[in-house]
C-alpha cells in the first residue's frame, strides 16, 4: 500500500495502515536547517552558562481540564533580574528555544508530563480539577526553576464572552502598512505603543455586565511577543484572558503560515470546547476580521452573540487598502442573522452595545 503524505508543523508525515511500522516523518529542508542552527546555537550557549527558563503562557479550561501553554528557552543567568532598560521587540525574536525538553505540568495531585516541540513550545490539554474562577498550573523541566501557570477557568453555566482581536482593535499597530508594523514591531519601544481609545472601557463594562464572562485575545501575532502584549493589556488595564497566538519560523505553519486560517481554526476549537457560550466577536475593518467573523456566525449562529467592529478612519482605511466604511450607526447584515455594530472606537461602540440584549 502507498503511504499518503500529510503535512503537520513543517514536516511531511507518511502515514502507515494500524499495525505497520511508526509513521516516517519527513522534515521540510527549511525546518532541517533551523533545527541544525538551533542545536548548534544551544550547545554554545550551555557551554556559556546559559540555562533554561520557563516561560508560561496564560492558559483556559473549564472543570475537568485545561490547555495549558508555554515556552523553554535559554537564558543568561542574570537576566531574570530587574532592569528599567527599554524593550525593544526584535529581543523578543532572538531567544533560543530548548526542543523536546520534558515539561511536567502539575495541577493539583495530577501530573502530566509532555515535551516541547522544535520551537520550544508547550500547547497541550491536560486533565485536572479546576474550579472556576483564576487558577494555576505549576510547571517543572530539568535545570529550570517551576513557575506558575494562570488558567482561566470557565464556568459551565456561563453563556456570553468576549474574543478580540489585537492589532488595530485594541492596540494601534498600522499592521496593514508592512513598514510601519515591522517598526511597531521589531524596534518600538514597547512602553510606547497606543492603545485604541475607549477600547480598555468597553471590555470592562461588559465584563461588569456579564460576570464570569470569558475574554480571548485572538491575533496573528507570534507567541514571542506573548510577553509584551501581556504587559500593554495589563498597563492599559485591559480585563486579562488568554492570548491566542501563532508560532514563528521557516515552516507552513510558521513564516509561511495563514494567520486567516489560524483565526477560523482557533473559532472552530472554542466553539467545540465551550459549544454553549455566545461570543461577542470584536474586531476591525482594516483585514479580514469581518470576512472571518461573518463565516464563523453563518457556521455557527448559536455561538455568536454580535459582531464589534472598531472602524478605521479614512486614512487608515485607504492606506490598509480597504474602502471607508459608512459613519452610521448598527446595522443588521447577512451574516448568520447576527446584529454587527460599528464605530471608530470603544466609546461608540459601546453607545450601540449598551442598549442591547448583548448587555
Amino acid at each position: 500500500m502507498t503511504a499518503d503524505t500529510l503535512w503537520a508543523g513543517g514536516q511531511s508525515v507518511a502515514s502507515t495502515p494500524a499495525g505497520g511500522h511508526p509513521p516516517v516523518v519527513r522534515m521540510h529542508r527549511a525546518a532541517r536547517v533551523e533545527d541544525a542552527l538551533h542545536e548548534i546555537v544551544e550547545r554554545r550557549l550551555r557551554n556559556r552558562g546559559w540555562r533554561p527558563v520557563i516561560t508560561a503562557y496564560t492558559g483556559y479550561g473549564a472543570p475537568g481540564w485545561a490547555r495549558v501553554m508555554a515556552r523553554v528557552v535559554l537564558t543568561r543567568g542574570t537576566q531574570n533580574r530587574k532592569t528599567l532598560e527599554k524593550v525593544r521587540g526584535w529581543r523578543s525574536f532572538t531567544s533560543s528555544p530548548v526542543n523536546n525538553a520534558v515539561v511536567r505540568i502539575q495541577i493539583g495531585d495530577s501530573i502530566t508530563e509532555t515535551r516541547t516541540d522544535r520551537s520550544g513550545y508547550v500547547d497541550t490539554r491536560v486533565k485536572g480539577d479546576l474550579e472556576p474562577g483564576w487558577r494555576s498550573a505549576r510547571l517543572f523541566t530539568e535545570g529550570a526553576a517551576p513557575v506558575e501557570a494562570p488558567i482561566r477557568v470557565v464556568d459551565p453555566e456561563t453563556r456570553f464572552g468576549l474574543i478580540s482581536d489585537i492589532d488595530d482593535t485594541v492596540m494601534v499597530t498600522a499592521l496593514p502598512r508592512p513598514l510601519l508594523a515591522a517598526w511597531n514591531t521589531f524596534v518600538l519601544d514597547e512602553h510606547a505603543r497606543m492603545a485604541v481609545p475607549g477600547m480598555a472601557v468597553l471590555y470592562e463594562r461588559l465584563i461588569t455586565a456579564n460576570a464570569g464572562a470569558p475574554v480571548f485575545y485572538l491575533s496573528t501575532g507570534a507567541w514571542n511577543v506573548a510577553p509584551t502584549l501581556t504587559r500593554f493589556l495589563s498597563r492599559h488595564l485591559y480585563p486579562a484572558g488568554p492570548l491566542l497566538l501563532t508560532d514563528w519560523g521557516p515552516t507552513p505553519d510558521r513564516w509561511f503560515r495563514s494567520g486567516q486560517e489560524h483565526k477560523r481554526n482557533t473559532l472552530q476549537r472554542l466553539s467545540r470546547e465551550f459549544p454553549n457560550i455566545r461570543w461577542l466577536l470584536i474586531g476591525d475593518d482594516g483585514q479580514h476580521d469581518q470576512e472571518i467573523y461573518s463565516e464563523f456566525a453563518h457556521a455557527h449562529p448559536d455561538n455568536v452573540a454580535a459582531v464589534a467592529i472598531r472602524r478605521l478612519s479614512p486614512t487608515q482605511s485607504v492606506l490598509a487598502g480597504a474602502i471607508p466604511g459608512p459613519s452610521g450607526e448598527a446595522e443588521a447584515v447577512g451574516s448568520g442573522g447576527k446584529t454587527w455594530f460599528s464605530a471608530p472606537d470603544g466609546a461608540g461602540l459601546w453607545s450601540l452595545l449598551r442598549d442591547t440584549d448583548v448587555v
